[in-house]
Protein backbone atom coordinates (compact mmCIF):
# COMPACT_ATOMS: atom_id res chain seq x y z
CA UNK A 1 0.00 0.00 0.00
CA UNK A 2 1.20 3.34 -0.70
CA UNK A 3 0.96 6.44 1.48
CA UNK A 4 -0.30 9.34 -0.09
CA UNK A 5 1.81 12.25 -0.26
CA UNK A 6 0.44 15.84 -0.46
CA UNK A 7 2.20 18.82 -2.10
CA UNK A 8 1.26 22.43 -0.77
CA UNK A 9 3.71 24.72 -2.70
CA UNK A 10 7.10 23.83 -1.03
CA UNK A 11 5.90 21.72 2.17
CA UNK A 12 4.95 18.16 1.95
CA UNK A 13 2.46 16.53 3.99
CA UNK A 14 1.62 12.63 4.93
CA UNK A 15 -0.67 10.86 7.44
CA UNK A 16 0.24 6.92 8.01
CA UNK A 17 -2.91 5.68 8.38
CA UNK A 18 -2.39 1.93 8.47
CA UNK A 19 0.34 -0.59 9.18
CA UNK A 20 2.62 -0.69 6.95
CA UNK A 21 4.57 -3.88 6.04
CA UNK A 22 8.78 -3.84 5.37
CA UNK A 23 8.21 -3.41 1.92
CA UNK A 24 5.50 -0.67 2.14
CA UNK A 25 7.99 1.25 4.79
CA UNK A 26 10.54 1.05 2.03
CA UNK A 27 8.28 2.24 -0.35
CA UNK A 28 7.21 5.22 1.56
CA UNK A 29 10.79 6.26 2.39
CA UNK A 30 11.93 6.65 -1.22
CA UNK A 31 8.14 8.00 -2.43
CA UNK A 32 9.39 10.75 0.54
CA UNK A 33 12.78 11.54 -0.71
CA UNK A 34 11.85 11.67 -4.38
CA UNK A 35 9.19 14.32 -3.88
CA UNK A 36 11.48 16.61 -1.48
CA UNK A 37 13.91 16.38 -4.12
CA UNK A 38 11.60 16.67 -7.08
CA UNK A 39 9.32 19.61 -5.37
CA UNK A 40 12.42 21.24 -4.25
CA UNK A 41 10.45 20.91 -0.55
CA UNK A 42 11.69 22.79 2.27
CA UNK A 43 9.54 21.42 5.04
CA UNK A 44 7.48 18.23 5.20
CA UNK A 45 5.47 16.39 8.44
CA UNK A 46 4.53 12.87 8.76
CA UNK A 47 1.67 12.43 11.12
CA UNK A 48 1.07 9.10 12.78
CA UNK A 49 -1.53 10.10 14.44
CA UNK A 50 -3.71 6.87 12.95
CA UNK A 51 -0.81 4.28 14.57
CA UNK A 52 -1.53 2.24 17.56
CA UNK A 53 1.99 0.33 17.84
CA UNK A 54 4.91 1.27 15.74
CA UNK A 55 7.45 -1.69 15.94
CA UNK A 56 11.34 -1.54 15.96
CA UNK A 57 11.54 -1.49 11.90
CA UNK A 58 8.79 1.22 11.76
CA UNK A 59 10.86 3.64 14.27
CA UNK A 60 14.19 2.87 12.60
CA UNK A 61 12.79 3.54 9.14
CA UNK A 62 10.65 6.70 10.44
CA UNK A 63 14.52 8.21 11.99
CA UNK A 64 16.22 7.40 9.06
CA UNK A 65 13.72 8.73 6.82
CA UNK A 66 13.91 12.07 8.68
CA UNK A 67 17.23 12.15 9.00
CA UNK A 68 17.68 11.22 5.20
CA UNK A 69 15.53 14.45 4.06
CA UNK A 70 17.31 16.42 6.58
CA UNK A 71 20.48 15.83 4.80
CA UNK A 72 18.81 17.13 1.63
CA UNK A 73 17.88 20.68 3.23
CA UNK A 74 14.60 20.08 4.24
CA UNK A 75 12.99 20.37 7.71
CA UNK A 76 10.92 17.31 8.80
CA UNK A 77 8.45 17.31 11.72
CA UNK A 78 7.08 14.08 12.84
CA UNK A 79 3.55 14.68 14.74
CA UNK A 80 0.53 13.15 16.13
CA UNK A 81 2.79 9.95 18.15
CA UNK A 82 0.31 8.41 20.97
CA UNK A 83 1.48 8.29 23.95
CA UNK A 84 1.96 4.24 24.34
CA UNK A 85 3.75 4.41 20.89
CA UNK A 86 6.13 6.99 22.75
CA UNK A 87 7.06 5.03 25.77
CA UNK A 88 7.10 1.45 23.41
CA UNK A 89 9.81 3.71 21.75
CA UNK A 90 11.88 4.75 24.39
CA UNK A 91 11.31 1.35 26.31
CA UNK A 92 13.14 0.03 22.81
CA UNK A 93 16.20 2.28 23.07
CA UNK A 94 14.36 4.16 19.83
CA UNK A 95 13.62 7.95 20.90
CA UNK A 96 13.57 9.64 17.45
CA UNK A 97 16.74 11.33 18.94
CA UNK A 98 17.28 14.06 16.32
CA UNK A 99 14.16 14.29 14.73
CA UNK A 100 12.02 16.81 15.71
CA UNK A 101 7.98 15.77 16.76
CA UNK A 102 5.06 17.89 17.58
CA UNK A 103 1.84 16.86 19.63
CA UNK A 104 -0.78 16.96 16.44
CA UNK A 105 -0.72 18.22 13.22
CA UNK A 106 -1.12 21.65 14.00
CA UNK A 107 2.07 21.87 15.91
CA UNK A 108 4.08 20.35 13.20
CA UNK A 109 2.67 22.77 10.58
CA UNK A 110 3.43 25.43 13.50
CA UNK A 111 6.77 23.97 14.02
CA UNK A 112 7.44 24.40 10.19
CA UNK A 113 6.30 27.52 8.93
CA UNK A 114 5.49 29.88 12.05
CA UNK A 115 2.27 30.40 14.11
CA UNK A 116 1.60 33.68 12.15
CA UNK A 117 2.10 32.24 8.72
CA UNK A 118 -0.40 29.33 9.42
CA UNK A 119 -3.18 31.33 11.17
CA UNK A 120 -3.48 33.87 7.97
CA UNK A 121 -3.23 30.93 5.41
CA UNK A 122 -6.52 29.14 7.39
CA UNK A 123 -7.65 32.30 7.61
CA UNK A 124 -7.91 32.80 3.58
CA UNK A 125 -11.27 34.78 2.35
CA UNK A 126 -14.06 33.16 0.01
CA UNK A 127 -14.41 34.86 -2.81
CA UNK A 128 -17.26 37.13 -2.72
CA UNK A 129 -20.28 35.89 -4.18
CA UNK A 130 -21.46 36.41 -7.85
CA UNK A 131 -24.87 38.62 -8.39
CA UNK A 132 -26.81 36.00 -9.91
CA UNK A 133 -29.18 36.93 -13.27
CA UNK A 134 -32.87 35.77 -12.23
CA UNK A 135 -32.98 35.09 -16.30
CA UNK A 136 -29.96 33.21 -16.68
CA UNK A 137 -29.89 29.31 -15.63
CA UNK A 138 -28.29 28.08 -12.84
CA UNK A 139 -24.43 27.92 -13.29
CA UNK A 140 -23.96 30.04 -16.35
CA UNK A 141 -21.45 32.90 -16.33
CA UNK A 142 -22.66 36.32 -17.17
CA UNK A 143 -21.73 38.01 -20.40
Amino acid sequence: MRVPILRIRHLLLTSIQVDLNDQDLSRFREDMLTMVQNYDANGAVIDISALDVVDSYMARILSETAHMISLLGCRVVICGMQPAVALTLVDMGRELEGVETALNLNHGLEKLVGKERLDSFLALKPKPAATTDPTRPAGLPRR
